[in-house]
C-alpha cells in the first residue's frame, strides 16, 4: 500500500485513531512514513543472496569476491595485535574523513590503475562505496532531478537514487560500452522536457550486472559531452584493477580531476567485510561531500581502516590481486564454455574481460524472473535482469556471476539451467 492509498482508505477527522486501525489492514504507525520511504524498494539482490545459502544450490548469483586465498591466520594475527598493541585507538571514535595513512594507500591502489595526481586531501574513506553513491544522490539532487545510468546498472546504486526521489534515466550501451551520441542524444530529449540533469553514474569497467567495459576511445567523449553539459560524472570502480590480461585500463578521474567524482573499493581487492571504500572528490566539491558523509556515519570505522592499512602495508595485496585476476578469468572461460555447450538457439551473452558478471539475453517475449522459481527447484540461481534497471516492467535478461563459484559447480550450475532456457526459448518461438 502507497502512502497516497493509505490516506484514501482513512477517514479523517471522524473518529481519527479507529479510522486508522480499520485502513486495510494497514497499522496506523505506517502514515507516519516519509514519502521518500515509499521509493524504497526490497533488493532482488538481497533477496536471491539469501536463498543461495541453501545447502546443495548451486549460486550463479552472488557477485562475491573468492577470499579462501586469503592469508586468514596471519590476518587473524595481524587484527590481534592492532586491538592488543592500538586498542585505544582502534576502538574508538576516528576522524570522519578517514585515516591519513589509509588515505594515502588509497592513492597508491588508484596509481596502480593510473590516476596518478589523487591528494589524500581530497580522498574521503566511505562505508563501501554504496553509502558514497548515497551521499553523492543527497548532496546533488533534490526530488525529480535527473541522474543518468547505463542500461543495465548497479541495483544497491538504483535503490540509493530512487531513496532520494531521483528520476533515474538510462542511456543504451554496446559491446563497447555507453554509447557517446545516444548519451548526447538523450540529454537533449530530456533538456527539452524541461528536466535538470545533475550525474552521469557510470561503472566503465566490467559493468554490473554487464560485465560490458566502456572502451578507452570513448571514456573522454563521455566526460567531454558531460562537462559541455554541466554534468558531474560518478565513477564507480570496483573492478578496474581485475582485468584479466593484467593492464588495467585509465579510470574516466585520471585526465578529469575536476568532472570526475571517483568511488573506489577494498571490497574486490581485498574483502568485503571490511566494509570500506573511498570517494576521490574534486577539491571544489568536497567540504560538502565531506559533511554528508559525516553526518551519516560520523566516522569510518578506526578498527576496519587500521586492518585494511596494515593489509596494504605488510602484505603482497597486488600479488593477491594478480592471483585473483587468474583465478576469475579461469572462471569467467569456464563459464563460457558451459554457456556455449548448453544454452539454445537464440539465446546470447556477454563476453567479459575482467569483473565477475556475464549478461545473459533471451528472446523477446521471455520473462527470467518466473523462471528463478524453477531454477531454485532445479538446484541453481541466477539473478533477473529487471532488477537492474529502473521501472516496473519485465526483462528478458539474467546475470550470472562466476567470481565465487569453482569450475566444476559452475559447468554443473549451467547444466541444471539450461533445460529452464531450452523450455522458455521454446514457448516464446510458439507465442
Amino acid at each position: 500500500m502507497t502512502r497516497e492509498e493509505f490516506s484514501d482508505a482513512v477517514e479523517l477527522p471522524v473518529d481519527t485513531m479507529a479510522a486508522l486501525e480499520r485502513a486495510a489492514g494497514a497499522h496506523r504507525h505506517e502514515m507516519l512514513f516519509s514519502n521518500r520511504a515509499f521509493h524504497i524498494k526490497q533488493s532482488a539482490v538481497r533477496d536471491v543472496f539469501d536463498i543461495s545459502i541453501r545447502p546443495g544450490l548451486i549460486s550463479l548469483a552472488g557477485g562475491s569476491p573468492y577470499l579462501r586465498s586469503l592469508p586468514l591466520e596471519d590476518l587473524g594475527e595481524t587484527a590481534r595485535n592492532i586491538i592488543a598493541r592500538h586498542g585505544l585507538e582502534a576502538l574508538q571514535y576516528g576522524g570522519g574523513q578517514g585515516m591519513e595513512d589509509l588515505r594515502r594507500q588509497a592513492c597508491r591502489v588508484m596509481a596502480a590503475e593510473g590516476i596518478l595526481d589523487a591528494d589524500p586531501a581530497d580522498i574521503v574513506i566511505t562505508t563501501g562505496s554504496q553509502s558514497a553513491q548515497d551521499v553523492a544522490a543527497k548532496v546533488f539532487c533534490d526530488p525529480g532531478d535527473v541522474i543518468l545510468c547505463e542500461d543495465p546498472t548497479y541495483v544497491g546504486a538504483l535503490n540509493a537514487f530512487e531513496a532520494y526521489e531521483v528520476d533515474v534515466q538510462t542511456v543504451p550501451m554496446d559491446d563497447d560500452g555507453l554509447l557517446p551520441e545516444a548519451l548526447e542524444q538523450r540529454i537533449g530529449q530530456l533538456r527539452a522536457e524541461g528536466k535538470t540533469i545533475k550525474l552521469l553514474y557510470t561503472i566503465p569497467s566490467f559493468n554490473n550486472p554487464s560485465g560490458v567495459t566502456l572502451s578507452a576511445e570513448r571514456r573522454q567523449l563521455v566526460v567531454d559531452i558531460c562537462r559541455r553539459n554541466n554534468i558531474l560524472v560518478l565513477e564507480d570502480n570496483p573492478y578496474g584493477l581485475l582485468r584479466f590480461d593484467g593492464e588495467p585500463l585509465a579510470p574516466m578521474r585520471a585526465g578529469n580531476p575536476q568532472d570526475v567524482l571517483y568511488l573506489g573499493s577494498f571490497s574486490k581487492i581485498f574483502a568485503p567485510g571490511v566494509r570500506l571504500g573511498w570517494a576521490l572528490v574534486p577539491r571544489h566539491l568536497y567540504r560538502r561531500f565531506y559533511l554528508a558523509c559525516e553526518a551519516v556515519v560520523l566516522c569510518p570505522s578506526p578498527l576496519t581502516q587500521m586492518l585494511v592499512s596494515a593489509y596494504l602495508r605488510d602484505y603482497d595485496w597486488m600479488g593477491h590481486v594478480k592471483d585473483s585476476r587468474a583465478l576469475y578469468a579461469d572462471r569467467c572461460a569456464s563459464m563460457l564454455a558451459a554457456l556455449d555447450e548448453h544454452m539454445p538457439e537464440g539465446v546470447t551473452w556477454t563476453r567479459p574481460d575482467g569483473g565477475f558478471f556475464i549478461w545473459v539475453t533471451l528472446p523477446e517475449g521471455v520473462d527470467t524472473y518466473p523462471l528463478l522459481y524453477e531454477a531454485i527447484d532445479a538446484g541453481t540461481v541466477f539473478i533477473p535482469g529487471a532488477a537492474f534497471t529502473p521501472g516496473e516492467g519485465p526483462s528478458n535478461k539474467l546475470r550470472l556471476a562466476f567470481s565465487a563459484v569453482s569450475s566444476e559447480d559452475i559447468g554443473e550450475g549451467i547444466r541444471r539451467l539450461a533445460p529452464i532456457l531450452v523450455s522458455a526459448v521454446g514457448s516464446a518461438k510458439v507465442r
